[in-house]
């Protein structure tokens, strides 16, 4: 009896695992990987939460609209790591910035994952290469 009570719970865990496992998404469906863009628009917030933070950016159309963007980044722990000096408070909503980013696949969605962040006085915060 005992036998088939630790085998059932084997079983349940490797369940369990592979279920956790299939719920993680591909970023290959959603992003060009390989490919880098740039794109120049005013900074309105960044979201450090786990797994992934995000960071939104409005950016002026040609005809006057504004297109909200969000793109990815990392973990809060590798984006404090990485360079925001001054955590999310080194941008303020409004500051303009141009942001380096894989685009998404389809080319024309406004999302994309964080490579860099270029600020106003031209120095440069790396996260990732186009590679990643």
């Amino acid at each position: 009896m005992k036998k088939w009570t630790h085998v059932s719970i084997v079983l349940c865990g490797c369940l369990l695992i592979g279920a956790s496992l299939q719920a993680h998404h591909s970023l290959a469906g959603m992003y060009a990987l390989g490919k880098e863009a740039k794109v120049a628009g005013a900074f309105k917030a960044f979201r450090l939460v786990n797994p992934h933070s995000s960071m939104k950016f409005d950016v002026k159309q040609k005809d006057g609209s504004i297109v909200e963007w969000n793109v990815l980044g990392g973990s809060v722990q590798a984006i404090a790591r990485l360079g925001l000096k001054s955590g999310p408070n080194a941008l303020k909503p409004g500051d303009e910035i141009v942001v380096t980013m894989v685009p998404a696949a389809d080319g024309k969605s406004p999302i994309g994952l964080l490579v860099a962040i270029t600020y106003a006085d031209g120095h440069e915060v790396r996260f990732r290469s186009t590679e990643e």
